[in-house]
């Protein structure tokens, strides 16, 4: 769910007929303090008078999963699917020089890129395709410059990433992020796959289940017996979560028993705690953003509470942490430099073209990757007034993310092969 942080007036989504919307004007509407939860309902509304809109249904499912309403949004994200698998979304600068197929999933707000957050106000058309789970194009595809795999890693989407590998290897197009490197960004193959690089620390994600951590919080067994060099504290995680949900920080195996009494989760990861607060004893995290192999920074968080999130680290309220932050976007180039061999083997290891990183510093300098992901939320929606130096900052990301897409159409050293488009494709989308 989206925390609204200030007040602002704003054009309501569902005075737009019929069309569809995407993630960003409702993350917009969220952090601008604008009544969501009533453009909800009045969007609500209108599917219920037209339930074959597949465009309106699948915006009342975005917005109800914003609202964290996540099993009426995904319902209703079912509906629309049933009616309809493509979505296109216009470039607000037209006309568009780009049209970019997204290759989606069914799922909540972190089960794909929302790369429609990061290109607003660019001259980029978006086509979302949600693939099927038996047979990924089932559907018309429509004509498109690029294809991107926004489908995050989890257990429920690895056997489409799976059957995406063949279609996708000789497919027409360049192709941003290959399916078959993605499940390197799940928590226990990133933890693997980051070892050994020097100036990086990440420590192993272990998946344990619940029946052990039962018998470690009963005394029948020891943390150190199960797994080596691991010890209190401990982070601890339901699989499959996002966000931060569920997650706590273990300080002995008598925290385990209420803790599962808080959760029905049946498989857990669990992590080495490793203490990065500052020497002032506040914490920072900083989200990074990899885009052919360079970085760019997209925000800064400073808290009290070890497992910050953005959005309430007191950012919004808290003068001198935005100051912080504003500093932090400027001299990241120093920063990109001091952790150029670390965050180039994260490059090199990973094989992704679009790459997201939270992570912080430690006291000794190195580099402290909490995630890799290449669906986390990247935006410039934060209100100017109270993050003045946020959109020149932003534009760089943006600029090097619309760069890279025409790089790979130029690299094309001939006019690229339609029959298999058009094979595929019976028109330009819905």
């Amino acid at each position: 769910m989206y925390y609204p942080i200030a007040s602002t007036d704003i054009q309501c989504p569902s005075q737009t007929r019929n069309a569809f919307l995407g993630l960003a004007p409702f993350l917009r509407m969220s952090i601008a303090c604008a009544d969501l939860r009533q453009a909800g309902q009045d969007m609500l509304a209108k599917a219920l008078a037209a339930p074959d809109d597949a465009n309106l249904l699948m915006n009342v499912s975005i917005a109800s999963l914003c609202l964290g309403q996540r099993d009426i949004g995904l319902a209703i994200q079912d509906q629309a699917l049933q009616l309809q698998r493509v979505y296109h979304l216009a470039a607000s600068k037209q006309p568009a020089r780009f049209r970019l197929l997204m290759l989606m999933a069914p799922g909540d707000l972190a089960a794909n890129t929302p790369l429609e957050c990061l290109l607003e106000n660019v001259d980029v058309d978006l086509d979302f395709y949600y693939v099927g789970a038996a047979a990924p194009f089932d559907f018309p595809v429509p004509q498109h410059d690029a294809l991107i795999v926004t489908i995050g890693e989890s257990d429920q989407t690895l056997e489409v990433l799976r059957k995406l590998e063949p279609v996708l290897a000789n497919w027409p197009k360049p192709v941003i992020n290959l399916p078959q490197h993605i499940p390197s960004t799940g928590r226990a193959a990133a933890s693997a796959l980051l070892q050994d690089i020097p100036g990086l620390v990440m420590p192993p994600a272990l998946r344990i289940s619940r029946s052990v951590l039962d018998a470690i919080a009963a005394g029948r067994c020891h943390l150190r017996d199960r797994f080596d060099a691991c010890d209190f504290p401990v982070i601890v995680r339901p699989s499959n979560s996002h966000g931060g949900h569920g997650l706590e920080k273990i300080d002995g195996p008598g925290q385990f028993a209420p803790y599962l009494s808080r959760t029905s989760a049946a498989e857990f990861y669990l992590a080495r705690f490793i203490d990065y607060s500052s020497r002032d004893g506040f914490f920072r995290k900083f989200r990074i953003a990899l885009i052919d192999g360079k970085a760019f920074a997209c925000h800064m968080a400073v808290s009290s509470n070890w497992m910050v999130h953005y959005v309430n680290a007191g950012m919004y309220q808290e003068a001198w942490k935005r100051e912080e932050e504003a500093a932090f976007m400027a001299q990241f180039d120093l920063f990109a430099q001091h952790h150029q061999s670390a965050l180039q083997a994260i490059c090199t290891r990973t094989k992704l073209d679009y790459l997201c990183i939270d992570c912080a510093q430690t006291r000794d300098g190195q580099l402290l990757v909490f995630e890799i992901d290449h669906a986390m939320v990247i935006h410039a929606m934060d209100l100017e007034y109270q993050f003045p130096f946020k959109q020149v900052h932003m534009q760089k990301v943006k600029d090097a993310f619309r760069d890279y897409l025409f790089k790979l159409t130029s690299a094309v050293p001939q006019a690229p092969d339609r029959d298999r488009c058009d094979a595929l494709s019976t028109h330009e989308g819905p």
